[in-house]
């Protein structure tokens, strides 16, 4: 499949898996989960069919690998970044001592009063290194990364969350965590 078709599916997914499942008719699970035929029939009727094939290689090789099957291949979601109400079933970890956020140069005043909140999303998202922060900072204009004190956040007691896809979760990062690289 050539990579214009992986990312066109794959924002597809995105729209639907995080964020508006009941536009396509589909209903997630409350960890988040769909059958796979559930969705690739809901895609079909909607006028964007995608085949299973296809399916599986936007799994196995979307860079960001937003999204898993269950063990048994029957079951798909998105590893994170709903909008949606959803447990995804995650286990507080230590962090890394150092973890980063890309945004882009317009954000950085509010973020150095308010620190990193959630807003719409379950979680504020966290890379664990400067190259995938860039990349996110990217998409929101000229990139600045923040560079977070992750191990002074879980001294003082906030869970860290790790997706399945390496994305460290958090609820918010207070100024007094962040330094600007």
């Amino acid at each position: 499949m050539d990579n214009a078709r992986l990312v066109k599916i794959s924002k597809y997914l995105s729209k639907h898996l995080r964020h508006q499942p009941e536009r396509i008719g589909i209903e997630l699970s409350p960890n988040g989960w769909v059958k796979v035929e559930q969705l690739l029939a809901a895609c079909k009727k909607h006028q964007f069919p995608i085949s299973k094939q296809e399916l599986e290689e936007v799994v196995a090789n979307n860079d960001k690998q937003r999204y898993s099957f269950d063990e048994t291949g029957a079951l798909i979601r998105a590893n994170q970044g709903h909008s949606v109400e959803i447990d995804l079933q995650l286990e507080p970890q230590v962090p890394p001592d150092i973890l980063y956020h890309g945004t882009g140069h317009k954000s950085v005043d509010l973020i150095l009063e308010h620190g990193l909140l959630k807003m719409s999303r379950h979680h504020v998202h966290l890379s664990a290194d400067i190259e995938t922060a860039s990349k996110v900072g990217k998409r929101h204009g000229k990139p600045v990364i923040f560079i977070v004190d992750a191990a002074k956040m879980h001294l003082h007691g906030i869970n860290f969350y790790c997706s399945d896809n390496g994305v460290w979760l958090v609820d918010s990062v207070a100024p007094e965590y962040l330094k600007k690289e």
